[in-house]
């Protein structure tokens, strides 16, 4: 008897040992085999299994046993609830915490913001600089990439709506031009069943062009409303816009920061000082401010408005009041009517 006793002790023992073992094992961290313990990645892809997940979390850098891992996995009762994704893993991570990074998708995430005003240019660059996003894009010219993306024949240009987007590790930049390319479509569609009654807008397309237009215009916000209204004044009456940005937008590459008075006479599709109406793509990528402010012009009398030098614009009515605003804020001239 007092052997059998002392063998159940001895069981007992054992069993709380490697219970303790096991314990500080799932608690403690993990060392990593990479240079400097500096983070690995691992990729997990959709349908692999616990033990895959464990071999994978080896293979890229954890010094642990696989075998160890998966067995976690599996008597933590989670193992079937572990998602795909792209994670990173720090050093002291343990395996507790592994195994919740894994069950919640803990995914190592990254992040490129499209600014309000850019051009599809300035949105190229950024994705090809935004760190560890997969540049499928850059072998693409803009027919091959728009067809890619679903709209075939359509310029790039205004399509993608400008916010700050999240991407796994290794994703490819497509997947991110989707997403922006979904969100400027629904918001589009929203400016445009908010639109007020007599807008001298014909389609969804046009306000996404006088968007842009006021978007690169506008100085300050509150501005935009009443730049749109001098815009839609315009257009009813059949005036030309005359709007600079459109010159600098169909100059390009070319343009070298000076805008001078051969710029305004020189046609192209994008002047609005020598030709009618909108010109044929927009010219940037416009927010939901200024997506509003197209279809929900102010009410003014205003036709003209000039840059006063601190972000706002002077509004006026007549060509008159419009020269002497041009004096008084860009040239510093003072007359006796001011």
């Amino acid at each position: 008897m007092k052997g059998l006793f002392k063998g159940l002790v001895s069981l007992v023992v054992l069993a709380l040992a490697l219970a303790s073992a096991a314990y500080f094992w799932v608690q403690g961290p993990m060392s990593l085999r990479s240079p400097g313990a500096s983070p690995v990645d691992v990729s997990i892809e959709p349908g692999t299994s616990a033990k895959a997940i464990a071999q994978a979390v080896v293979d890229a850098g954890v010094d642990t046993s696989p075998t160890l891992l998966f067995a976690w996995f599996r008597l933590s009762g989670q193992s079937r609830q572990m998602r795909a994704g792209s994670y990173e893993i720090p050093p002291g991570t343990s395996p507790k915490r592994l195994l919740n990074m894994l069950v919640r998708g803990e995914e190592s995430l990254r992040t490129v913001t499209i600014v309000e005003g850019w051009n599809w240019r300035q949105v190229r660059q950024a994705l090809a600089k935004a760190e560890l996003l997969k540049p499928d894009s850059r072998a693409l010219d803009d027919a091959a990439l728009m067809a890619q993306l679903g709209r075939p024949g359509i310029s790039p240009e205004g399509r993608f709506y400008p916010d700050t987007y999240t991407y796994a590790k290794g994703a490819s930049d497509l997947v991110v031009l989707k997403r922006a390319l979904s969100a400027m479509d629904k918001h589009l569609q929203a400016a445009w069943q908010a639109r007020l009654p007599g807008v001298s807008l014909k389609s969804p397309e046009e306000a996404l062009i006088l968007a842009s237009i006021v978007e690169k215009e506008t100085g300050q916000g509150a501005d935009r409303p009443l730049i749109s209204g001098v815009f839609h004044n315009r257009m009813r009456i059949g005036m030309r816009l005359q709007t600079d940005p459109t010159v600098i937008y169909g100059l390009g590459e070319a343009f070298d920061g000076n805008l001078r008075r051969i710029h305004l006479q020189t046609d192209n599709p994008c002047n609005t000082y020598p030709r009618g109406g909108l010109p044929p793509t927009p010219i940037a990528m416009p927010g939901k401010a200024a997506l509003l402010a197209a279809v929900q012009p102010a009410k003014t009398q205003a036709l003209y408005f000039v840059a006063k030098g601190d972000g706002s614009s002077h509004f006026s009515a007549t060509l008159d009041e419009h020269n002497r605003a041009v004096n008084r804020y860009q040239r510093g001239i003072q007359t006796a009517k001011d």
